[in-house]
Parts: C-alpha cells; sequence; structure tokens
C-alpha cells in the first residue's frame, strides 16, 4: 500500500429523509467531503441485506445488496415511483437514529410498487443482470420468497420438509413456480442495488477514492448461501449445524461470545479448490476496491462450539486452513488488497499466517495505552505493512473511551501523545494514528465530529441498541474538511 488515509463511514450512517442512509445525493455529497478531505479511502461495513438484529455482519446474503439502501429519490427520478407514494411512509422521525421496523415495513412497499412499473420496461437489462449472477440470484430471490411464504421463519423452521432440505430439483422448480411474483421483487430489487452501487462506485472513483468493505468471515445461519449449498458447511442429515461458531471467554467476556454461525466443511471445500470462497471473493470484488477479512485468526483455528450450548465456554481450538485457502485467495485474486482483521486472541500460529499471507493487520489506538504494560499497539512498534484505526465499530468512539477508560491509562495516552488542551483528546488520538509509520490510518467519522457513546456503531454481545447511529445533515462541513486534509498533507498522506 501506499502512505494514505481514510474514514469509516457506513452507508446506513449518512444522513436522508428515509429513515436511513442510501446510495443516493447524500453519498455522494459524503464521497466529495472526503475528496476535499484529502482522504483516498471510504471504508463501509457490509452491504448485505440484514436479518434479525440489523447486523450488517449478519445477512441473508454473502452475495446480495441491502434493499433499504436503494435510494427512494433515484427511483423518483426513474419514474418508478412517486413523490407522494414515498412521503406517504412513516420512516421514522430521530434524524439521528435508524428506526428499523418502521423502514422493514415501509421500505417493501414501494419497492413492490417500483418492481410493478419497471420489470416490464428493464426486462432486457434485469435478464442480462440475471446471467451475470446466476450463481446465487435465483437460490437467493427464492429463499427471500420462501421467508414470505413461510412468515418470515428462519429456513430450518420451515414446515414443508422438502423444500426446507431441497429434496429434489422438481420441488425447488414448483415453489419458484408458486412464488414468482416475489421472486420477481427480490431479483428486481436486486437489479436496482447494483444499478445504483455501480453507479455511485464509479463516481467515488472519478474522485480518486478507493472503496473498502468487510467480509465477515462467516455466513448466518438463516442465509440462502447455508439453505442452498449445506454441504459447505457442518450440518448433520436434518440439516442443523453440528457446531457453531464463537470466541473464548477472555478479559472483556467471562463466557466467551457465542456467535452462533454455522461451521465451515474445511475438507470438503478443499476437494473442490475453496470455489465456493473464490465466487464469495470475486462477489466482494464487484464492490469493493479492498477487503477487510473480519475474523481473520479464524483461518488459523477456530472456536467451535456445540450446537444448542448455552455459552461459548463449552467450546474447543480446532484447525482451520491456514495457508491452504489464504495461498488460493491471494493467487486468484492479485488484483485486491487484503486487509486481515488480526485483532482478539493471537497465538504464534496467528502471527505466522499474518506474516505468511502478507497482508496487513490491524493496530487500534484505543488498545494502545495501557498503563501497566505498554503493548503492540503503541504507534513506535508499528511496521509500515500494517492499517492504524483511532477505533472501529466495535469499539467506543474516542470520545465515549476518554470518558470510561482507566485515568491512568488516559493520562498515558496524553503524555505519549504530547496532547496540548487546544488540540483537545480526540484529535490527539487522530494525529497520533496520521503521524504513524502505519501505510493506511483509518479513523470513524464520530470520532471525525467528537461525538461520544449515543454515536456509538456497536456493542459486542450487546442485543438492540446497535447499529442505528446517524449523522446529522450539515455535519460534514468544509471546515471539517480543511482540517483533516491539513493533516493529511502534514502527514503525506494525500
Amino acid at each position: 500500500m501506499e502512505r494514505k488515509c481514510g474514514i469509516l463511514m457506513p452507508i446506513s450512517s449518512l444522513p436522508g429523509p428515509y429513515g436511513i442512509g442510501t446510495l443516493g445525493k447524500q453519498a455522494y455529497a459524503f464521497a466529495d467531503f472526503l475528496h476535499a478531505a484529502g482522504q483516498t479511502y471510504w471504508q463501509i461495513l457490509p452491504l448485505g441485506p440484514t436479518s434479525y438484529g440489523d447486523s450488517p455482519y449478519s445477512s441473508f446474503s454473502t452475495f446480495a445488496g441491502n434493499p433499504y439502501f436503494i435510494d427512494l429519490d433515484l427511483l423518483i427520478e426513474d419514474e418508478l415511483l412517486t413523490e407522494a407514494e414515498v412521503k406517504a411512509e412513516d420512516w421514522g422521525s430521530d434524524e439521528q437514529n435508524v428506526d428499523y421496523e418502521k423502514i422493514y415495513h415501509a421500505r417493501f412497499r414501494v419497492l413492490q410498487l417500483a418492481c410493478e412499473r419497471g420489470w416490464e420496461r428493464d426486462r432486457e437489462a434485469v435478464a442480462e443482470f440475471e446471467k451475470e449472477n446466476a450463481h446465487w440470484l435465483g437460490d437467493y430471490a427464492l429463499f427471500m420468497a420462501l421467508k414470505r411464504h413461510f412468515g418470515m421463519k428462519a429456513w430450518t423452521e420451515w414446515e414443508d420438509e422438502d423444500i426446507r432440505c431441497r429434496s429434489s430439483k422438481a420441488i425447488v422448480e414448483q415453489y419458484r413456480e408458486k412464488l414468482s411474483a416475489d421472486c420477481k421483487l427480490f431479483t428486481y430489487i436486486q437489479f436496482l442495488f447494483f444499478k445504483q452501487w455501480r453507479a455511485l462506485r464509479e463516481y467515488v472513483h472519478s474522485l480518486g477514492l478507493k472503496v473498502i468493505g468487510d467480509i465477515p468471515i462467516y455466513v448466518a445461519m438463516d442465509s440462502a448461501d447455508v439453505w442452498s449449498a449445506p454441504e459447505n458447511f457442518q450440518m448433520d442429515e436434518k440439516f442443523l449445524p453440528k457446531e457453531v461458531s464463537g470466541v473464548p471467554p477472555d478479559y472483556f467476556s467471562a463466557d466467551g461470545q457465542l456467535w452462533g454461525n454455522p461451521l465451515y466443511d474445511w475438507d470438503k471445500m478443499k476437494k473442490d479448490g475453496y470455489s465456493w470462497w473464490i465466487r464469495r471473493m470475486a462477489g466482494a470484488g464487484e464492490l469493493y476496491d479492498m477487503i477487510r477479512i473480519d475474523h481473520f485468526r479464524g483461518f488459523e483455528s477456530y472456536w467451535s462450539v456445540p450446537y444448542g450450548a448455552e455459552t461459548a465456554r463449552e467450546g474447543v481450538w480446532k484447525k482451520g486452513p491456514d495457508m491452504d485457502l489464504i495461498g488460493v485467495l491471494k493467487e486468484k485474486f492479485k488484483h485486491i488488497p487484503i486487509i486481515a482483521e488480526d485483532l482478539g486472541f493471537l497465538t504464534p500460529e496467528v502471527h505466522a499466517l499474518l506474516d505468511n499471507s502478507g497482508f496487513p493487520g490491524m493496530k487500534v489506538l484505543e488498545f494502545a495505552f495501557d498503563s501497566r504494560e505498554p503493548g503492540d499497539y503503541l504507534p513506535h512498534n508499528y511496521g509500515r505493512n500494517s492499517v492504524c484505526y483511532v477505533g472501529t465499530h466495535d469499539n467506543e468512539t474516542a470520545l465515549q473511551w476518554h470518558d470510561s477508560a482507566n485515568p491512568a491509562d488516559i493520562a498515558f495516552a496524553k503524555r505519549y501523545l504530547g496532547l496540548n488542551e487546544d488540540e483537545g483528546f480526540v484529535w490527539g488520538l487522530i494525529r497520533g494514528g496520521m503521524s504513524s509509520v502505519a501505510d493506511l490510518f483509518v479513523v470513524q467519522m464520530q470520532d471525525c465530529l467528537g461525538l461520544g457513546a449515543e454515536s456509538r456503531m456497536n456493542t459486542p454481545g450487546v442485543c438492540g441498541g446497535n447499529w442505528q447511529w446517524r449523522m446529522l445533515p450539515g455535519a460534514a462541513t468544509e471546515e471539517l474538511a480543511e482540517k483533516l486534509h491539513d493533516m493529511a498533507w502534514m502527514y503525506s498522506r494525500l
């Protein structure tokens, strides 16, 4: 990587009139802000359609786009909706937080209208889109249509065992015909999403910007990925997982974290050359310019918890595919830079995997200033081949951390960074990361704005209240852009 900088800003957190950030006017305006601020990278969270809990890391498909992100004003311009139809819906009244329940009901009502008007008009373009994405789109559209048919239950709870287990091609085609209207709807929704995303990404590129996207290491149990290809996962004869994902107990959680994702059948995947992972990376390459692989350490060894366990304490470490898979991905995708999210419990074997991969790892400043025992996250310990963050979407904002951390740690941070009162603590942290030798520095938009606990994106292990923060209109000012540009210039990151 070259020496550059960027901002982490989820699409959902953009301002706008319809309850959640979209791929419309405000996304283009934020790209303009990044350009004015001297940034090179726009890091976002996964773009997939979210399921229960609204987490972008738990999606109905690893390939599909989120219907919530389709910009409705662009659909009005395209004569697929009217302004009155859109404004008739209740999108929520809180500009700073997403109301997912209201959006869920309103969004699909208006997208249904758009599909009814656009399906025949766009038939040739949709047919080409279906052809390009045949390896996932048909299964995803049918999966979502089936979820509607069975009351949005998880596929493991569908009453018809034949379609739940895909017992024959005939039963799949029978349901595809029976639910053809909803299959069309979810196909057209994806057509609209990718049309808008490609246009936005082209504009981002025209400004000299690049997009960093996330790949969660695991996929959701309730997903088209698992339902359509259970052979890729550790499943029993009833199509239920044998063991599931999580992380072991640690300093932050006495019971560990029980994520519950089905685990991959790595032996089976190896036999066919990791074809599913190749398709997955190729799909991500259609969305992003650089890819951050979440929970990278899981490729070396992963925490395996018996299905049905109440906590992650019952799990054990099992060996992952290691460089066998990483070597395949490096060979197939030489054109896609990869960031390894190497946080968490790291062993010498995980460090060896990161070294052998050549991927840059992550350095988080909020983890650096332990006054009792200075560690690897202090900037003077960085190598160039790394990515420095003040904090990630899973961490407190910088201001929140300042207010909640051990006062001795904060005092150490101030001393280490040479903070002065005029600069302020948050901007001192940003300067500390910007001035580090790490090739790439990324800061959350909340920290650029100096926001506190009210803007935290996610608190791991806590249900509810996550993924909701939105930036207020007008917050990304010219003055803020100038301040960031000046700092990027000072530390040779323009």
